[in-house]
């Protein structure tokens, strides 16, 4: 699955007139915890949206999931942007703006609350839901890292 998060019109100014260019943001993920984000820029939209899912592509990496949602709650930044990515329970949906909704939809984390602070620039909003998924720890990988051992007792009691 990809989508085209932003696509940015640049006019230069020429003798005859104005000469547009095209840069393109797009998500690209397999809707089971791989995504990759790209950017492309050319004359055309398609040939930029086409570098940009070439590149998206080149980028997917894997990212912690915990059934729909994620492990825990985590704030992700880059440059202005910052995003605050929270855990929900079953039927929340994903409560998000446009750029961080299309990013998890594409990663598919169908339940999470999220707040994005500070830039609204598509390109830093994106960057930074991108930083915050790949900071996610699965609990097995964090009881490892401080040496504890995953005891019966530990587990949810289920009877």
């Amino acid at each position: 699955m990809d989508r085209v998060i932003h696509v940015n019109r640049c006019a230069k100014v020429v003798k005859g007139g104005r000469r547009y260019s095209f840069g393109a943001l797009v998500v690209v993920g397999d809707r089971a915890g791989r995504i990759g984000i790209g950017f492309g820029k050319a004359n055309e939209v398609t040939d930029a949206v086409k570098k940009a899912t070439e590149s998206a592509r080149q980028k997917m990496q894997q990212i912690v999931r915990n059934g729909d949602t994620i492990p825990h709650e985590v704030i992700g930044e880059f440059s202005g942007g910052k995003v605050l990515l929270k855990p929900a329970s079953p039927g929340t949906g994903v409560i998000a703006g446009v750029t961080v909704r299309s990013i998890l939809e594409a990663a598919g984390i169908k339940d999470v609350l999220t707040k994005s602070l500070g830039s609204k620039n598509p390109y830093n909003v994106a960057k930074a839901t991108f930083k915050a998924l790949l900071q996610l720890k699965s609990r097995d990988e964090v009881l490892h890292k401080r040496g504890k051992e995953i005891h019966l007792s530990s587990q949810p009691f289920t009877e």
